[in-house]
């Protein structure tokens, strides 16, 4: 059915030229991916049938490229209101299932953040609209070009009717802005069965630092999110009637989130920075190695200035310490106009970005301790109760690995450069639920520029991220294969 490969670099010239010749094609099935609404965030039964005709859509495609395909059913969610909604199915396909080749599984996700109009889109979120270049569209960047382009990059080799160099699994799924939903227990179920053979997973789902250096992901921070509730009684009082008498809540609450860090971005909690991993000499040079220029990133986040002056300050401390932000308190007065009163029960609510090597559970601990030896000292008559929501924990790749020096070849051969080695400040738990549960080496290679907007107002790719991606992809593929 296929012919034997040609020569990598002869196939590798005949994959580009598909890819450039087709990318009107590709430009046009990423344009009817946007139109479906595939809103996971807002629970509504309308966009949860969106969210499966997606995955539909999808399915068929991957069917196209001569993938078997099972879409895993998940049942029902049920919400807080007591109603329930359908969860989208998990696509898991695969292609190829040659022993002597390697197996590589691209995880990505259809569902996108809610988008309107009416909330300063330039032009219809739901309409993919190319203004010099750039894809404007809600998902085009996260998640649907990317996972779009290593589509496009398995059809160029099948289009050709060339031997696909490395066997390849998907793993595709619509709940990934709500929280995953089923996908940790799949993966664990699938663990012997669909993902025995899998010997690389790569995850295409942030941006590059810039806008036109490709980058490399190698770690992301894990969260820990708390909740310090401090209650006087379940009714709020006057502060004419009982102002004077009494320790306010409030009073409390802002010392214990005053406590937490101090004016320089350091974190006082004891013992938070124990399990930091130290700085190594060559970690240090690859931040050096970074490009970033400090003016255009302080301009463009409209910012007056950032606690560090040096690029590798900035980018250390998004990246490799922990961070402390305060989100907000609930129960407080937070309207327009002068209301006299004292709430008799507030929640406070902060989270700690982790990095390697902190762990959730020790970090629960040291925020418990501290925030109650705080406490006792104001010798309040109020009751104090702190709670951990949310325990992710940070993730770190080997960047030694194979797959990691054949996205440097790949990245090297279609853009001409060098990558940015970088991580990534936020969290994205299923790198860390591959990597523990599979056991296997987990790579992100995104595709978007820094300015791609995901999650924002006019998300966009730019037309040669989207067909350069893909091209990425396909040397990819030849890469890992010669290494493997």
């Amino acid at each position: 059915m296929f012919s034997p490969s040609s020569p990598p670099a002869r196939l590798l010239e005949k994959a580009f030229q598909y890819i450039d010749l087709h990318q009107n094609e590709f430009v046009e099935t990423l344009k009817e991916w946007v139109a479906v609404e595939s809103d996971s965030v807002q629970p509504l039964p309308h966009l949860r049938q969106e969210l499966f005709r997606m995955m539909v859509l999808a399915a068929d495609e991957l069917r196209r490229l001569g993938a078997s395909v099972d879409s895993v059913g998940l049942g029902d969610q049920q919400l807080p209101n007591g109603q329930t909604l359908p969860i989208p199915p998990i696509i898991l396909a695969e292609l190829g299932n040659d022993p002597k080749k390697p197996t590589v599984c691209f995880y990505g996700h259809l569902d996108v953040q809610p988008a309107r109009k009416e909330d300063g889109w330039l032009t219809d979120p739901y309409t993919l609209t190319e203004v010099d270049g750039k894809l404007y569209g809600r998902g085009a960047t996260d998640n649907k070009g990317p996972v779009l382009a290593w589509i496009n990059a398995v059809s160029a080799f099948r289009s050709l009717e060339e031997d696909l160099p490395v066997n390849i699994k998907f793993v595709i799924e619509g709940m990934e802005e709500a929280g995953s939903v089923g996908l940790e227990e799949l993966v664990r179920e699938e663990k012997d069965q669909f993902f025995s053979s899998v010997d690389y997973i790569v995850i295409s789902d942030n941006l590059w630092l810039s806008q036109r250096k490709p980058a490399l992901t190698y770690g992301t921070r894990g969260n820990s999110y708390f909740r310090v509730e401090v209650k006087c009684r379940d009714q709020d009082f006057h502060s004419g009637t009982f102002g004077g008498v009494l320790n306010e809540p409030m009073a409390d609450l802002v010392a214990l989130l005053g406590s937490l860090v101090d004016s320089s971005g350091h974190i006082l909690i004891p013992g938070i920075y124990d399990q930091v991993a130290p700085l190594t000499e060559e970690e240090r040079k690859m931040y050096k190695a970074i490009h970033l220029d400090l003016e255009e990133y302080r301009r463009s986040s409209r910012v007056k200035r950032f606690l560090f002056d040096t690029k590798e300050e900035i980018l250390m401390h998004l990246w490799r310490y922990p961070s402390l932000s305060i989100h907000g308190i609930e129960g407080a007065f937070d309207e327009p106009g002068a209301k006299t009163v004292i709430p008799g029960q507030v929640i406070g609510k902060f989270s700690i970005r982790l990095v390697p090597h902190m762990d959730t559970s020790v970090v629960e601990k040291q925020v418990k301790q501290h925030l109650e030896n705080i406490f006792s000292k104001r010798n309040s008559s109020n009751q104090m109760a702190v709670s951990m929501t949310l325990g992710l924990q940070p993730w770190i790749a080997n960047i030694k690995d194979n797959q990691y020096l054949a996205a440097k070849r790949a990245i090297k051969t279609v853009f001409g450069t060098e990558p940015d080695m970088i991580r990534d400040g936020s969290t994205i738990p299923i790198a860390r639920i591959f990597q523990d549960t599979i056991q296997k080496s987990v790579m992100m290679l995104p595709l978007g520029a820094v300015d791609d907007g995901e999650h924002a107002q006019n998300e966009k790719i730019n037309r040669w991220n989207y067909i350069e991606g893909s091209k990425l992809f396909a040397a990819f593929f030849l890469e890992l294969a010669k290494l493997h």
